[in-house]
């Protein structure tokens, strides 16, 4: 399932942050989103971390026979696609292969899978494997755990892109990488300004935009006039009743997300 603007939105309120700040790490960390084109995960396989994860013996030789794994960053160029080079390592050892690759949308190493709030790699993976918003949930968990979340509140992006991607963010410019998409997406209206919260007795273009997608939904409020009144506050109820939020009536955030993510994605 694709992540929503809302969602977004949502995930920055939790830690207070803007949406802005969300936005510039997924476009830094995983540009076009957390699937691949063949609807997987996106992933990078790490043949150092694969090394670590392994004990000496037997494994290990063989993975390092077969290039999996070697001692230091750089050795070999990436593959084009990492999920080969993964699927062998599964092969040899099931839980260091998952431990040594970097996941979904915030590209968590599976070795931080506690951080991540997940017991095990394989918990982590499987979990994203069902959304990209699990995939969100887990980069703020990792953000919140390594202390990271005042950095971005502070706009430090020496200091969270040190915390996120290593002692050698400067090499890669993630900093500058990070200033630049935050300051790209300050020029986008923030989505909770434009969806604000609506109810019974307004008028105006967001209650149009909502009674289209309660009826696309299935939930008729009798009528697109851009008037929140009896008709659209029934169908409004009904909706929030279906999907267990407050059924009070009134489309806020939470109604929001719930309405629109099919709709609108994260650009």
């Amino acid at each position: 399932m694709a992540l929503s603007s809302i969602d977004v939105a949502m995930v920055g309120r939790r830690i207070g942050a803007g949406e802005d700040e969300i936005h510039a790490v997924l476009a830094v960390e995983t540009a076009g989103g957390g699937f691949d084109k063949l609807g997987r995960p996106r992933m990078l396989f790490e043949p150092h971390v694969f090394n670590r994860e392994l004990a000496p013996g037997l494994k290990l030789t063989a993975a390092q026979g077969q290039g999996l794994a070697y001692p230091k960053w750089g050795t070999k160029p990436y593959p084009a696609d990492s999920y080969g080079a993964f699927e062998r390592a599964f092969r040899i050892d099931p839980a260091a292969a998952l431990r040594s690759a970097s996941w979904g949308i915030g590209q968590i190493m599976g070795f931080n899978h506690k951080a991540a709030g997940y017991a095990s790699a394989g918990d982590m993976v499987a979990a994203f494997c069902e959304s990209e918003k699990a995939q969100l949930d887990a980069m703020i968990s990792f953000i919140v755990s390594e202390g990271l979340d005042d950095d971005l509140r502070r706009h430090d992006w020496s200091g969270f892109a040190r915390g996120y991607n290593g002692a050698g963010y400067a090499t890669h410019g993630y900093h500058m990488k990070l200033a630049a998409a935050f300051a790209k997406w300050q020029a986008i209206p923030d989505v909770l300004l434009t969806h604000p919260n609506i109810g019974l007795g307004a008028r105006n273009a967001h209650v149009t935009t909502a009674q289209k997608l309660l009826k696309k939904l299935g939930f008729d409020p009798k009528g697109i006039d851009g008037r929140f009144g009896p008709d659209t506050d029934a169908a409004t109820v009904a909706f929030q009743a279906s999907r267990g939020l407050t059924a009070d009536g009134i489309i806020g955030p939470k109604t929001w997300a719930a309405l629109i993510p099919e709709l609108e994605t994260v650009a």
